[in-house]
């Protein structure tokens, strides 16, 4: 297998964390509007949680994508 092959293979087998960032900010967010509904006057402690939840989330994702790139260009 040629190093540029090997390097573009392993990017996109990096960029396969992102499909768990998907599914992890559907829960999330499933649970937010779903406690929301049931219970409106929590509303803002809930909005915390959830804002705190995406963004550890989300750091997952741009760690992917740090070491596709990285991959890519070294």
């Amino acid at each position: 297998m040629e190093p540029a092959a090997a390097k573009l293979l392993g990017a996109g087998i990096a960029m396969l964390g992102v499909f768990g960032v998907g599914i992890g900010l559907g829960n999330i967010f499933s649970a937010y509007i779903t406690s929301t509904a049931r219970n409106p006057s929590a509303e803002p402690k809930f909005k915390g949680m959830t804002f705190v939840g995406m963004a550890v989330t989300e750091a997952v994702a741009l760690f992917a994508l740090l070491i596709a790139i990285m991959l890519i260009t070294l």
